[in-house]
């Protein structure tokens, strides 16, 4: 399992449980569709901040540096 940038331990196992042990895996399925999975496997642990901290490894910046609009619109995706 290759270390993704924003995803501490936890997240880490979590993403591996699902199928996601690199950035080229995160990436193949990109944030949205990895929190869905992530949602439907651990429901009351998953929480937005694991989204953005994806969406932000997928920018190659600190999950702290998005914006409230990319937020916005990664949540509208997910409630799609």
């Amino acid at each position: 399992m290759t270390p993704i940038k924003n995803m501490g331990p936890k997240s880490r196992v979590w993403l591996h449980e699902i199928g996601i042990d690199s950035l080229e895996d995160l990436e193949t399925i990109g944030a949205v569709e990895a929190y869905r999975r992530l949602k439907l496997s651990r429901p009351t642990e998953v929480t937005f901040n694991a989204l953005w901290g994806m969406q932000a490894a997928l920018l190659n910046i600190h999950w702290n540096a998005l914006t409230p609009e990319m937020k916005a619109e990664l949540k509208a995706q997910v409630e799609q």
